[in-house]
């Protein structure tokens, strides 16, 4: 046993948490101001007493800050808690309570709920020794360029617990595994998880509250899969059919991506319980004030100290962890701004955990995307981190929805929004693909709901509609929310298309929130995180009901993808290029002339994009080369945001003789005629004009060979 603890100390002692070796497991956890530690050992997840205690020798199993053990015998799915002694003096950010049992920060997987309190000492869920051993029957990342990404968001209970799922397994990581066909057929390169990782399930004093954090933004523990969401609920069950949940979308080509929460954690302010990070070392895991009280960037009640060393090493390792443990493709971080904060909470130029991120070699192929914005008011589109950081471009949803909305004064930051938001990434040497573009997320109004109210509705949520954002550049079109007014639904439907045709052809990378492509409603909540309901569900008779609409989406998708001039890789122009000799980009008003530029204009613009050849593209040559892109074509795009019919007349540059149009789309067109998924639309009379009725927009497209 002697020469097995040495063995561990020379060659175990990184990475932290419980390591299963061949004889044992090893444990580390670490702490600069406990003066003793405990390892609390359990055979099942409901057991209010450990099985036994182990102490760890002060002197022994001690380096460093490093509280170290080698238990022989232990197998996998031990279940285990830490419990460490130290002084409790808040106003010096300590914490230690001796009784506490505390979740291990490097957990690989938790079992169980909180159970009842006992004695007043709190029951968290269970840490588990996991085996990761696991098949991946040769699985390699994609390596799709994020420029050729179509990003899809969503939850994973939420898609698939509702009764009309059709699923096997609802509400699961295999019950999404059975809904890639349809995320296939829709065309979407990439699924974006919201919060997977470990959350409470239920209340620390083991009560489970009908409206609860459903959305998972209340993270325990980084480094576990969410057991919440595992169809095995043995412990560690989670683990092997997240893995096989992530193995299936790489065999159907499509990438992973997580959302991950590194801002806050559930134990909350000074009011919150401790069963983890707060009994361990609160002064180091949270950002505190000169009295200890927990600064609160995040909104939540804490924030976590993103640029203490041990907490950027933390993060770090995690990142890593998923990426080498579980493939997965890319991370979009929560509230990223709260990563550039010191530990005094001050922004900073080039935050180290950020540079670390980013130049990291393990994590260079990995897709990092920033919600580049705090709860406090940091707001950094357009400059956070290097440029290897893409961001949610909050600008592009803003812009898109008030000039469809029909605000005066939009039309310039519509064309900047189509042509890649050059405004806020060329400056420092970005790409466009930088602009990770969307109308709605999971935060706000659906897409349905944006066309349907002028209002949130957030009743439900209790707390009599304080909540959620109150400005939402939506509008009703006559009547608040359901109705069955024959001209506010054709004006909606249209709206929908518009937002989809404007999102699917910019530049920069498009994200879809899961169920838009039907028409999903959450009756105007714009903040369901605590609707476990169908009110955040998504409603599996929509794909049948607005099948014509995700025809409508799916062969926007699509074109997207054949196309490369959609996809760029460097910031348009306005100067000839490949594209026989026009500029690759053109502005008109609706004479046909150059757009003026003028505030005052009407919310009406043409856009003339030209085809590019593939290497023109900015593509890096690379192994597997995309299987996307075909026939090229020149796209020209007519938009009409205004509540009035408009005139349009074809610009003088598409009338040449190398140009053969065809319409693609006309969002006022009756179903089949919206959309022409074979390219062979009716050929327009370029010598007369185009009459669009209002919220309504015309594409057209060329078929080029480009030599």
């Amino acid at each position: 046993m002697l020469g097995l603890r040495a063995n561990f100390y020379s060659n175990y002692l990184l990475p932290y948490g419980a390591r299963l070796m061949e004889d044992g497991v090893g444990f580390s956890v670490i702490s600069k101001s406990a003066t003793a530690a405990r390892l609390l050992l359990y055979d099942n997840p409901a057991d209010t007493e450990p099985r036994e205690i182990i102490e760890f020798d002060a002197r022994r199993n001690h380096r460093g800050d490093v509280w170290i053990l080698f238990v022989p015998g232990l197998k996998k799915g031990q279940l285990y808690h830490f419990q460490l002694d130290g002084p409790n003096d808040p106003e010096r950010g300590l914490r230690f309570d001796g009784q506490a049992r505390l979740i291990d920060p490097y957990a690989e997987a938790l079992t169980g709920d909180f159970l009842p309190p006992k004695d007043g000492i709190i029951q968290p869920p269970k840490c588990v020794v996991v085996d990761n051993m696991f098949d991946w029957s040769g699985d390699q990342h994609e390596h799709r360029s994020l420029a050729d990404s179509v990003i899809y968001e969503l939850h994973v209970r939420g898609f698939t617990c509702s009764p009309d799922s059709g699923v096997q397994y609802p509400g699961t990581y295999r019950g999404l595994v059975e809904k890639i066909p349809y995320l296939k057929s829709l065309g979407v390169t990439a699924v974006e998880l919201m919060p997977i990782h470990e959350y409470p399930q239920n209340e620390p004093d083991g009560t489970t509250k009908a409206l609860r954090n459903y959305w998972g933004y209340d993270p325990i523990v980084f480094f576990a899969p969410h057991r919440g969401y595992a169809w095995d609920k043995s412990p560690g069950g989670q683990v092997r059919e997240f893995k096989e949940m992530v193995l299936a979308f790489h065999q159907a080509g499509i990438e992973v991506f997580l959302d991950v929460v590194f801002n806050h954690t559930s134990e909350g302010n000074e009011q919150g319980a401790t069963y983890s990070y707060k009994g361990i070392e609160n002064s180091v895991y949270y950002m505190l004030d000169a009295h200890g009280n927990y600064r609160n960037y995040s909104g939540c009640g804490n924030t976590i100290n993103g640029n203490h060393p041990w907490t950027r090493e933390m993060i770090f390792s995690c990142l890593r962890y998923w990426v080498c443990n579980y493939h997965i493709d890319g991370f979009r971080f929560d509230l990223a701004s709260i990563l550039s904060r010191d530990r005094n909470g001050n922004l900073t130029a080039n935050p180290p955990l950020l540079e670390m991120i980013s130049d990291d070699p393990i994590l260079s192929d990995t897709k990092i995307i920033a919600e580049a914005w705090d709860a406090a008011g940091a707001y950094q589109v357009g400059s956070f981190g290097s440029q290897r950081w893409a961001e949610w471009n909050g600008r592009y949803r803003d812009d898109v929805r008030r000039f469809w909305r029909g605000d005066p004064g939009m039309t310039g930051a519509l064309a900047t929004r189509l042509a890649g938001s050059s405004d806020l990434y060329q400056w420092n040497g970005r790409s466009p693909f930088c602009s990770i573009n969307f109308v709605t997320s999971h935060d706000g109004f659906t897409l349905n709901d944006l066309v349907s109210y002028n209002y949130k509705h957030n009743e439900e949520n209790g707390e009599e509609n304080r909540d959620g954002d109150n400005n939402n550049f939506s509008y009703n079109y006559g009547q608040e929310g359901v109705t069955h007014a024959p001209k506010i639904l054709a004006i909606r439907n249209r709206q929908v298309k518009n937002f989809f045709v404007t999102l699917l052809l910019s530049q920069g990378v498009p994200m879809i929130v899961a169920g838009d492509e039907v028409r999903r409603t959450q009756l105007g909540n714009n903040n369901a995180y605590c609707q476990d309901s169908p009110v955040s569900w998504f409603d599996w008779s929509l794909v049948r009901k607005n099948k014509d609409l995700l025809r409508f989406c799916q062969t926007l998708i699509a074109f997207r993808r054949s196309e490369f001039s959609l996809r760029r890789r460097h910031f348009l122009t306005g100067l000839p290029g490949s594209g026989g000799g026009i500029p690759d980009i053109s502005w008109f008003d609706t004479n046909g002339f150059a757009q003026s530029w003028n505030p005052e204009d009407r919310p009406t613009l043409t856009c003339l994009l030209s085809a590019i050849k593939p290497d023109d593209s900015g593509e890096k040559p690379r192994a597997n080369p995309l299987k996307e892109g075909g026939a090229q074509h020149h796209i020209l795009m007519m938009m009409n945001a205004g509540n009035n019919m408009e005139v349009f007349f074809f610009p003088a540059v598409c009338q040449r003789q190398e140009f053969h149009w065809r319409q693609f789309i006309n969002t006022a067109a009756q179903v089949p005629l919206d959309i022409f998924p074979d390219g062979n639309g009716p050929v327009p009379d370029l010598k007369r004009s185009l009459i669009l009725p209002p919220y309504s927009l015309q594409v057209f497209t060329s078929k080029t060979s480009l030599n």
